[in-house]
């Protein structure tokens, strides 16, 4: 289906270029020390669970006719879907790289500095250990990705054939009445959320 192969790839691609910036700004921010640090990470986590339609207000009014980037025209297109997805799942993706990182056993750091490793060997190696909790991290960032709705709606217009998701259609079919195929598509979204905690439950485990 369309929408099913729109919704992946607009919070497949949100993820993919969430994770190239907000992975290494998680790493930045654990590695290095400065004021102020345990209240950034505190408002990080805290935006974890940010109200969708509020993300989808912010990019609403920032590329509305009258907002500042109206000019280019991407209201109601994938493109600024895309860019209120990476905005919603942002904080999840620094705050579990961070999260990842401090589990990782200071017992691994000591060891490497007492053999010889300088802080770039050092950083490499605690950021292997923590892989698996970065990757879990990127799957719960998708699967919230993939999930929303208000900011979906709210920047994406639910436009047949154009920006109509998932979880779009659903609310869409629902309105109209048609039960049957709301709950199809909502069998094919919880099918995807499935997989991916599946992935993510792996991942712990290892």
């Amino acid at each position: 289906m369309d929408i099913a192969f729109r919704s992946l790839t607009i919070s497949g691609s949100a993820t993919i270029i969430g994770g190239l910036v907000f992975v290494p700004v998680g790493g930045l921010i654990y590695f290095y020390s400065f004021r102020l640090k345990n209240v950034l990470i505190g408002i990080i986590n805290t935006f974890f669970s940010v109200p969708t339609v509020f993300v989808g207000l912010i990019i609403f009014a920032t590329f509305s006719k009258d907002g500042p980037f109206g000019v280019f025209g991407l209201l109601f297109t994938p493109t600024v879907m895309l860019l209120g997805q990476i905005m919603l799942i942002a904080p999840i993706i620094a705050g579990m790289t961070i999260s990842a990182l401090s589990s990782v056993n200071e017992d691994i750091r000591d060891t490497a500095t007492s053999l010889g490793a300088n802080r770039s060997q050092v950083i490499y190696t605690v950021i292997r250990e923590a892989r698996y909790g970065v990757i879990t991290g990127l799957l719960l960032a998708f699967g919230r990705a993939i999930s929303e709705v208000g900011l979906a709606i709210m920047v994406g217009g639910n436009i047949k054939n154009y920006t109509r998701t998932l979880t779009t259609s659903m609310s869409l079919e629902t309105s109209m009445g048609n039960l049957d195929m709301s709950m199809a598509l909502g069998i094919i979204l919880i099918s995807v959320a499935l997989i991916v905690n599946m992935v993510g439950n792996g991942l712990k485990g290892r």
